[in-house]
């Protein structure tokens, strides 16, 4: 059957989209603040409460995906994300607001259905180059959507960012109705099936560690990206919104830098390449410790951690797969539940030590991060090691 290329650029674009609705409040969270009144302290909710939804997304509407048409399930799950958007541009009280980001995440796990979806049209030898094509889309909406929504809430203010994103989730779902062919699939699991298999998942020592470097790697990420716009903020810089999205630019270069990860995994090297962008994670918070002094140490660090966070990422994902090569959808799931917690985490713990401690003190607490996802990988190849040592039989 195949995938063209007009429907593999189509599912880039929904992944895009649906995933930039989790992260366009990064960007924006001092104005944000402002008209609502949040404290600072208390504002990386509002970035963990997009978070908190899609962790509840995947553990109860990923299973979904292999029971019911997922064509009909891509446009039902974009329009109502699309709701969520359009409930928090017109939130005029921060219950209201954490309450449409919470459903907008909730409902962004369509980007997970997409990519599955991705995997059931191609024929074998395309799916890798299209996999990659359509998760790449992830990359660009969360780092491409911050350099948006900081544009747009300079020209429209903040709710204009959530307004736009509304509208083009809403022309997504349309055109997913309209040009997506229907499910090949002849034979459905069962909702209890799925979660069996992915409750089986946690314990397994491989998908434990490759989930606790996830948990710790993106609570490190979630510091950065849920923090770094309160120091470009304030004095000696007060940059707005669309200047401090353009940091999502060198962002996704270095993500973007990080793409021949994959091939590295591939040459059987996803371990090596794990402990050496853990070690360049941990290194990056140097240089972005500076962002009360000097910019372009920011911006230097801002790629090597995303190159860094890719590169992890990616190598997990293989491994991952590579084990488990039926259950692909599950196992991607189970481990994206520890992205969500520790992006969820790294959000709401930057701003509160960010409003006693500064920045300097969200950096300390990033490098930490990176530096317990680094422990966890040298105990996980301690561990095999060991397990793979002949035994003596005395």
């Amino acid at each position: 059957m195949g995938l063209t290329r007009a429907r593999r650029t189509l599912f880039a674009m929904i992944c895009a989209v649906a995933i930039a609705g989790v992260y366009a409040a990064q960007p924006v969270l001092a104005q944000i603040g402002t008209d609502l009144g949040v404290p600072q302290a208390h504002l990386g909710w509002i970035v963990a409460a997009g978070q908190l939804g899609y962790l509840a997304g995947l553990a109860v509407l990923v299973p979904l995906g292999d029971m019911v048409d997922r064509r009909t399930l891509i446009a039902g799950h974009l329009a109502l994300t699309a709701a969520g958007a359009a409930l928090a541009a017109t939130a005029t009280q921060i219950s209201t607001l954490l309450i449409g980001l919470g459903a907008a995440g909730l409902f962004a796990v369509v980007v997970q259905t997409t990519v599955a979806y991705t995997a059931a049209l191609s024929t074998p030898d395309e799916r890798g180059r299209n996999l990659g094509a359509v998760t790449s889309g992830v990359v660009l909406g969360i780092l491409g959507g911050r350099i948006a929504a900081g544009a747009l809430a300079t020209a429209w203010g903040w709710r204009g960012t959530y307004l736009a994103l509304a509208a083009l989730l809403v022309a997504l779902a349309c055109l997913a109705l309209a040009t997506l062919p229907p499910d090949p699939r002849t034979s459905h699991a069962t909702y209890r099936q799925v979660l069996t298999s992915l409750t089986a998942l946690f314990t397994e020592p491989l998908f434990l560690s490759r989930g606790l470097i996830a948990f710790f790697l993106f609570a490190s990420f979630g510091t950065l990206w849920s923090g770094l716009a309160l120091p470009l903020a304030a004095a000696p810089w007060h940059l707005s919104p669309a200047q401090i999205g353009l940091f999502g630019i060198a962002g996704l270069a270095g993500a973007l830098g990080a793409a021949r990860a994959g091939r590295w995994a591939d040459s059987g090297r996803a371990s090596a390449v794990t402990g050496a962008a853990l070690a360049l994670l941990a290194a990056s918070w140097l240089a972005i410790g500076q962002a009360p002094r000097s910019l372009w140490p920011v911006v230097i660090g801002v790629i090597v951690l995303d190159f860094a966070v890719q590169a992890v990422h990616v190598s997990n994902q293989h491994l991952l797969t590579t084990t488990h090569p039926h259950r692909t959808s599950s196992v991607v799931g189970g481990y994206m539940i520890f992205y969500s917690l520790g992006s969820a985490l790294g959000a709401a713990a930057t701003t509160t030590v960010f409003a006693t401690a500064g920045w300097t003190g969200s950096s300390v607490l990033g490098a930490v991060f990176a530096g317990c996802a680094l422990l966890v990988w040298a105990a996980s190849r301690r561990t095999a090691n060991t397990a793979e040592q002949p035994q003596l039989i005395g």
